[in-house]
């Protein structure tokens, strides 16, 4: 009998096989199938149009990097079974599977208090559960618990699949050049030592640039002002919903899971309310969103209006935080020229910060293995490029508001 395989044509690496019955399996649950239907990059595509690619998109192809990581270590002698190998591939599809309605935008917003890594775990064990334990060694290695390190550094870590294929994929949906890294070279410079994943010293200079196309990426796509202005407003849409709803709901129900998570949800997840999760998507919201346009409540219906016409708030960034008599005067002129008390205005008048950091040395280490064997870390580097400044975070400062 020949084995079931299925080849998935991908514009930015070409072909990309399925040949195993539990990456089969896991395309095919719900659960997985979700992804399909959530936007890797929210609403990045107002001001970059072709940013409309997948959840889904995306952990195929960190899918095939992880395989092409694999394939490279094991020629270098690292021992990887066969098991392993797909383990590690069924963890990297199912890394992100946790993302809420517009990913990162959300965040802690529709769920309270849960992070995504957390309920991608979740799912994990649920479809663990629906697939007669053959996700078990995936968890272990998605969780850190596995013996072999390396293979969990290649699903999290600063040097993942994770962020290879997310970095080459926006820049390539984008059309932003200055995200295009040498994944394919970074991948054949790996190398396990100590049981850890760390980089030959020849490529260095791949390094370097995957950190600075990294921290290019973030403020010009990622944190680009009017992204972030949008997904700001996505933010209050749901924050005043939850306020207008405390007296009632009327007018403000969709019929979907949107109103479990809004109106029931007490923090607890459980088998039944992941289900409940996994029913939403960005159509969802985007549905929330048209129908809350009509609602009599001003704010409310002024905030989704704006964002559904890409009528946006207008934002400004600056290296200082705002003077509190610049803000004063922006929210009197929104409440004047809005007709409404400037209690209502810190709707369209608020202030943050965003913040870039292009490598975090306590979440983990870029090691670099040397000829002569010793091991240091990227940051320690001598290079004009690579020092212990890369490490300093970037903030900026900004204020959103009607002009």
């Amino acid at each position: 009998m020949i084995p079931k395989r299925k080849i998935i044509n991908d514009p930015v690496y070409g072909f990309i096989t399925i040949n195993h019955p539990l990456i089969f399996d896991i395309l095919a649950h719900p659960y997985y199938q979700r992804l399909r239907r959530i936007h890797q990059m929210a609403l990045a595509y107002l001001v970059y149009p072709g940013a409309v690619h997948t959840r889904l998109h995306h952990s195929l192809g960190a899918y095939h990097l992880m395989g092409n990581a694999i394939n490279e270590l094991r020629s270098k002698g690292t021992e990887i079974t066969e098991e392993e190998e797909i383990a590690a591939k069924a963890g990297i599809l199912l890394h992100d599977a946790g993302h809420g309605p517009f990913s990162h935008a959300l965040e802690n917003e529709l769920v309270p208090d849960v992070h995504h890594e957390d309920i991608s775990l979740q799912i994990m064990q649920a479809m663990n559960e629906d697939l007669d334990g053959r996700l078990t060694m995936a968890i272990e290695i998605f969780t850190n618990r596995y013996p072999k390190k390396f293979l969990h550094q290649l699903i999290s870590g600063q040097l993942d699949v994770d962020r290879m294929d997310y970095l080459t994929r926006d820049s390539f949906f984008t059309g932003v050049s200055e995200g295009v890294i040498g994944y394919d070279r970074i991948l054949k410079m790996l190398v396990v030592h100590n049981n850890e994943l760390m980089v030959e010293e020849k490529g260095i200079y791949s390094i370097e640039k995957f950190l600075v196309a990294r921290r290019q990426m973030y403020w010009q796509v990622y944190l680009h002002k009017t992204v972030l202005a949008a997904e700001k407003m996505l933010v209050n849409i749901l924050r005043r919903v939850r306020e207008i709803s405390k007296d009632c709901i009327e007018g403000l129900t969709t019929g979907g899971a949107t109103d479990f998570f809004l109106y029931q949800f007490d923090g607890k997840m459980n088998r039944q309310t992941l289900d409940r999760f996994c029913e939403l998507d960005d159509i969802d919201f985007s549905f929330a969103v048209k129908r809350w346009s009509r609602h009599p409540d001003f704010v409310l219906s002024e905030l989704c209006k704006r964002l559904l016409n890409r009528q946006l708030l207008k934002i400004h960034l600056q290296a200082e935080p705002f003077d509190e008599k610049e803000i004063n005067e922006k929210l009197v002129n929104a409440a004047e020229h809005l007709h409404i008390s400037t209690t209502m205005a810190a709707y369209f008048v608020f202030t943050g910060e965003a913040n870039n950091t292009m490598y975090k040395t306590e979440d983990e280490r870029i090691n670099i293995l040397f000829k002569d064997g010793t091991v240091k870390d990227i940051s320690a580097i001598d290079n004009p490029l690579i020092h212990q400044t890369i490490s300093a975070p970037v903030k900026k400062f900004y204020i959103c508001s009607l002009n």
